[in-house]
């Protein structure tokens, strides 16, 4: 239970995870009343995002629906800090579930919440539905250009996917003689390149654009706006970002699911796969005019996935 005055909108809290303090912001809806109860969301980012990114897009929308909302730096992101003796920049797949399901436990002490939900975005959507698998306290799942079946995207190159595995290798072995951080650049995007630079170069032409729109430094939450936020990372971090658990346990979710997606986004098949394996209560809500990073920001896009998100949980 908090002791913490909280006020309608963002306020910062914290809460623990792997023994140390996460940084959060937690969003309350018009009107609050801590006498009564509340349906509560936790919010799951894209890779490699901060709390000032979709949780802050996010965040609001929702609130403004009547839900509690808690976005959050992951372990060694943004403001919450690394593990002793490791290094920012280093958000690590299964750390990730771990986390949520602390943020999951930190909700469940709020006397004014009544039930808990996901709501994942990108990367998100797989640790929203990694989670769940074995975290029932989350009763319903809304997932948003979820890559929770990734193998499709991530594998069907195997010579890419290996070359990426030899890189990330390399990096942990580094980092194991130097006890120095190894910072890469996951999608080949710096935060001082330039939108014409990245798209010439960019490992996947059809997705470049969007994505320098948003990450890149000129872009809506990339390193100029977002000071907070960096585009590089410890290189390690696909050894274990390639693997799609929440793919392989899709049959095991037994919560209510809704995923949203785009039809003309490259990583739609993350979706369409995934839905594929349910065996659960679930829907699937697809937008022939939205693409993947849409739905990260432009107002038409996250206007449909919070209405959407929002009368599903409402059910």
């Amino acid at each position: 239970m908090t002791n913490q005055t909280l006020t309608v909108g963002k306020n910062a809290v914290t809460f623990k995870s792997f023994g140390v303090d996460l940084a959060g912001d937690l969003y309350l809806p018009e009107g609050f009343d801590p006498s009564k109860t509340y349906k509560a969301i936790v919010g799951a980012s894209p890779f490699p995002q901060v709390k000032e990114q979709i949780p802050a897009t996010y965040g609001p929308e929702m609130a403004a629906r009547g839900f509690i909302y808690l976005g959050f730096d992951y372990l060694g992101m943004g403001d919450s800090p690394a593990l002793p003796g490791e290094f920012k920049q280093s958000r690590y797949n299964f750390r990730l579930i771990e986390n949520t399901w602390d943020a999951v436990s930190y909700l469940g002490t709020l006397p004014f919440v009544e039930e808990i939900y996901g709501l994942g975005v990108c990367q998100g959507g797989a640790t929203i539905a990694s989670a769940a698998v074995t975290d029932h306290r989350i009763k319903k799942i809304a997932l948003v250009s979820g890559m929770m079946a990734a193998d499709a995207f991530q594998w069907t190159d195997r010579d890419m996917a290996n070359q990426v595995i030899t890189a990330s290798n390399a990096s942990m072995q580094k980092m194991c003689e130097t006890g120095e951080p190894d910072y890469v650049a996951p999608f080949g995007l710096n935060d001082e390149m330039s939108r014409e630079e990245f798209v010439s170069a960019a490992a996947y032409p059809a997705m470049a654009g969007e994505t320098y729109d948003y990450y890149g430094r000129d872009g809506v939450k990339g390193p100029v706006a977002v000071p907070n936020y960096t585009n590089m990372h410890i290189g390690d971090q696909p050894m274990q970002s390639l693997f799609s658990i929440g793919e392989a346990y899709a049959d095991k979710i037994v919560q209510p699911t809704l995923t949203i997606y785009g039809t003309s986004a490259s990583t739609a098949i993350c979706s369409t796969a995934f839905v594929a394996k349910l065996t659960n209560e679930h829907e699937e809500l697809a937008f022939d005019e939205f693409g993947h990073v849409d739905f990260y920001y432009k107002p038409e896009a996250v206007k449909a996935s919070t209405d959407a998100a929002a009368e599903f949980f409402n059910r």
